[in-house]
This record gives C-alpha cells, sequence and structure tokens, in this order.
C-alpha cells in the first residue's frame, strides 16, 4: 500500500477511520483507499450519508454564524476532524476577524493535516484528545493558551457524540465541559439517529454494522436521548431539530430537498 506524502509517519494507513471517511463524503482529498473502502460500503445501505454530511457541514456554519452574531468569538471545536473548505475559523473570523478557534480530534492525521493548513494562524489551535477525557482538552497548553475559559464559548460537538458509546458515559463528559465554561456559552451539536433516516431500521442498520466492523461504533440515539446532552443549556430557538430547520439561510421545502438531509439532529443551547 503507497503512503501519500502528507501521510504522517506512524499512522496506519490499512484501518479506517472515521474522520478520513467524513473528509470522502464531503468530496475531500485526505482519505486512503481503506477509508473509501468502507465509506462506500456504508453508502451501500445508506446512500445519503454524502449528503447528510454537506446538512450537518451546513448546521455548522450557520450556528457558528449565530454565535458570532451574539457576541462570541471563542470557539472549541471536539471531534474537529479534517478541515475543509469552510470549516470554524474561516466562518468565525469572515464574521468577526478577532474569533479564537482551537480544534480538537483523537485522530492523527485530522490532527496533522489541520496543523498544516492553519500554520501561520495565531488565532487558530489543534490538539490531540479525546472528548472522553475532557479534563485533558480543557488543560491542553493550547486550549490554556488561546482560549479565556472565564468569557463566553462556543462548544461544537458535532457528528462526534454518536461515537461515543453509552459504556463510556458520554453524558458526564458533555457535562464536565459545560461546568467548565462561562455563562452565556453555547453548545452546537448533530447526532445520528434513526429518527428522520428515509430508510427502515433494518436497512439503516447496515451502515451501522460497517461503523462497527471498523471499530468505530455508531451509536443511533433517539430523541429524548439526544435532548439529554442538552440538560443544564437552554435551547435556542427553535429547539432540537432536523438539520436543515435550524435557521435555515432560505425556507425549506421538503420535497425540494433530498429526504437523507433530514436524518438525525440539530440544537444550539446557551448556558445561563
Amino acid at each position: 500500500m503507497e503512503r501519500p506524502a502528507w501521510a504522517p509517519q506512524g499512522i496506519d494507513i490499512s484501518v479506517p477511520s472515521v474522520s478520513r471517511m467524513y473528509d470522502f463524503y464531503l468530496g475531500g482529498s485526505h482519505n486512503f483507499e481503506v477509508d473509501r473502502e468502507a465509506a462506500r460500503k456504508a453508502m451501500e445501505f445508506m446512500p445519503g450519508l454524502p449528503k447528510i454530511m454537506q446538512a450537518n457541514r451546513a448546521f455548522m456554519r450557520r450556528a457558528v454564524r449565530y454565535a458570532t452574531s451574539v457576541g462570541i468569538s471563542q470557539f472549541l471545536d471536539i471531534g474537529s476532524g479534517i478541515p475543509t473548505f469552510g470549516n470554524v475559523h474561516e466562518v468565525a473570523q469572515a464574521a468577526d476577524p478577532e474569533s479564537r478557534v482551537a480544534y480538537i480530534d483523537h485522530d492523527p492525521v485530522a490532527v496533522a493535516h489541520s496543523q498544516e493548513v492553519l500554520e501561520g494562524d495565531d488565532r487558530t489551535v489543534v490538539a490531540a484528545a479525546d472528548l472522553r477525557r475532557p479534563r485533558d482538552i480543557l488543560n491542553s497548553p493550547e486550549v490554556c493558551g488561546l482560549l479565556d475559559l472565564g468569557r463566553p464559548v462556543a462548544l461544537l460537538l458535532v457528528a462526534v457524540l454518536h461515537f461515543i458509546e453509552d459504556a463510556d458515559d458520554p453524558y458526564t463528559a458533555v457535562a464536565e465541559l459545560r461546568e467548565a465554561l462561562a455563562p452565556g456559552s453555547l453548545i452546537v451539536m448533530t447526532h445520528a439517529s434513526y429518527e428522520g433516516v428515509p430508510l427502515s431500521e433494518a436497512e439503516a442498520g447496515g451502515t451501522v454494522g460497517v461503523y462497527r466492523n471498523i471499530r468505530n461504533p455508531l451509536v443511533m440515539r433517539s430523541r429524548a436521548e439526544v435532548s439529554r446532552f442538552f440538560e443544564g443549556y437552554e435551547m435556542v430557538e427553535p429547539g432540537l431539530v432536523a438539520m436543515p430547520h435550524w435557521r435555515p439561510d432560505t425556507p425549506v421545502v421538503p420535497e425540494q430537498e433530498d429526504p437523507f438531509a433530514f436524518s438525525g439532529f440539530a440544537g444550539v443551547g446557551r448556558k445561563a
């Protein structure tokens, strides 16, 4: 297997990575054949996966613009993946050039490529850390050096919590992060669910099986289970909804949209 020049040394390029599969769905170039193979297999069961990822990114950009509109200029993006066009720092800095963004991921390829892309931007940092260990994130020199946690922060948990199993207690991790944030902070979240997917649970379950086979279980949670992550926050209108319905730039006409775009949930909460 040929190793591309950009692939960091020490990376096992024979094992698929969810962040590189996501990059493939979005049409990016930082993925290996093993990632493309796994992604194509997942798409056999759920052909709308690229559409779901595009809806996810579009929501993230609207939520970042919303955060800047209410005066937030600090962003903590956990599970940030591989930066593609229109990432958090680009959207935030276009709205407010003073915006600061800390990207956190546990995939070495995502971290290495982020460092390459962000080189020379002193208002962004990237760190390798795991959402399951919030203290490591909050105490990392990168986060401490860039963000002032005494002021409001927008915490982004976009398309990441569904990769954390209940056994790893994601609710406690999110609560720990919330407690560390100043009043006025926001939580921005999307989460996969069988609800809204235009397939039967059995059909969609094939995709879940592909992720399980690559040792990255995809945990589909119900609306009620996703709502629990927002405990301690006041929901920003329109609440927890399908991604295209969260403050769309233009009115949503469901008949004109790809039905897969309405899979799962998105929401923003504000810490009182």
